[in-house]
């Protein structure tokens, strides 16, 4: 039997429905989009606008087993009928690219391959999009310098838009970037870290949403020095810090539809991943999406995104008949998305 986490049992699991999905001849177009992306089908649009603008979540707030953690989590938040339909459909007519990257280390290059196919799409608030998708001052509502940015910001199509609307909607907070990960197999993670970057400012809020197959997304408190821990005895006072003395790690088995918002310390203070599951049956074969929402505050934040999750990686689309993303080798392909 397997070992349930510390929310499971509050919920009971559902299971996504069979995806299908009849395309909308409605495109969003913009020069820095190697294909257009379409909107979303009716059905889906209409599920989604009709959802409640206060969604019922559960929150997790600076419990003693998890101290400083700030997360509520939705479960379902999209709904079972139509979250498998999604999945299929961003997963469909998205693009996405496998980052490669080198970062320095010891003053030693080191080259990096991202273990999963990512994409990304806003711009920071020192900049907005024009109804026309040009990209303007946010206070001047000027065109931008063209030096202003390495890379080339693109605006949300429409059907991320809608998503984040209502996402917007349910928790009040505001954004302005949407990174989505396409995890093939359970071979593919994402390791611990923080989106603790300043260019998020203070207590980010940062809203996640699963769909596909069920993946672990795991919580572990960063390491608390001796002199914060729970009441140690003297002589634990200069020693380093025991692992009983550390705070549990959380672990939630997120299903197809489920969202979690991470605010206020949980970033300064806790750690998250998505570890690789190769022996998990149902994480091979469908493959998982995860859809995050943010806020950049200036234009580091827009240089990182891009960096990390376009790159100068070349352009991959779902191939159904092959079953897997294959690179895409349409006219103009990667044209106006390369970061240089």
């Amino acid at each position: 039997m397997s070992k349930r986490g510390p929310l499971d049992s509050f919920f009971q699991p559902t299971q996504p429905k069979k995806p299908k999905y009849e395309a909308s001849v409605e495109k969003t177009h913009h020069a820095s989009y190697p294909f257009p992306v379409p909107h979303f089908p009716a059905p889906f649009a209409e599920q989604l606008s009709s959802s409640p603008a206060v969604s019922a979540g559960t929150a997790m707030v600076n419990r003693p087993e998890f101290p400083h953690l700030d997360i509520v989590l939705h479960r379902p938040y999209i709904a079972a009928s139509i979250s498998g339909g999604v999945f299929a459909f961003l997963r469909q007519e998205l693009f996405f690219y496998r980052v490669v990257y080198t970062i320095n280390r010891g003053g030693i290059d080191t080259v990096v391959k991202t273990p999963r196919f990512t994409t990304v799409f806003g711009v920071d608030a020192t900049s907005r999009f024009a109804s026309d998708g040009a990209l303007v001052d946010a206070k001047t509502g000027r065109p931008v310098d063209a030096a202003r940015y390495k890379c080339t910001p693109r605006p949300l199509p429409a059907c991320l838009h809608d998503l984040r609307r209502v996402v917007e909607a349910t928790t009040g907070e505001t954004f302005n970037f949407c990174l989505v990960n396409y995890y093939a197999d359970g071979s593919d993670s994402i390791a611990y870290h923080s989106d603790d970057e300043r260019f998020l400012g203070d207590n980010p809020a940062i809203a996640s949403i699963s769909l596909g197959a069920r993946r672990e997304f795991c919580f572990k408190h960063k390491p608390v020095p001796p002199s914060d821990a729970a009441s140690p005895s003297p002589a634990a006072q200069t020693q380093t810090l025991v692992p009983s003395q550390q705070p549990k790690v959380l672990k939630l088995a997120l299903g197809s539809g489920d969202m979690v918002l991470m605010r206020g310390s949980t970033q300064k203070n806790w750690l998250h991943a998505v570890p690789k599951r190769a022996g998990v049956a149902n994480a091979v074969g469908q493959g998982r999406i995860n859809i995050t929402f943010r806020k950049a505050l200036v234009r580091g934040g827009t240089e990182n995104y891009y960096a990390y999750n376009v790159g100068k990686g070349q352009v991959f689309r779902w191939g159904e008949r092959e079953g897997k993303m294959m690179p895409w080798t349409g006219e103009g392909s990667g044209d106006g998305v390369v970061c240089v």
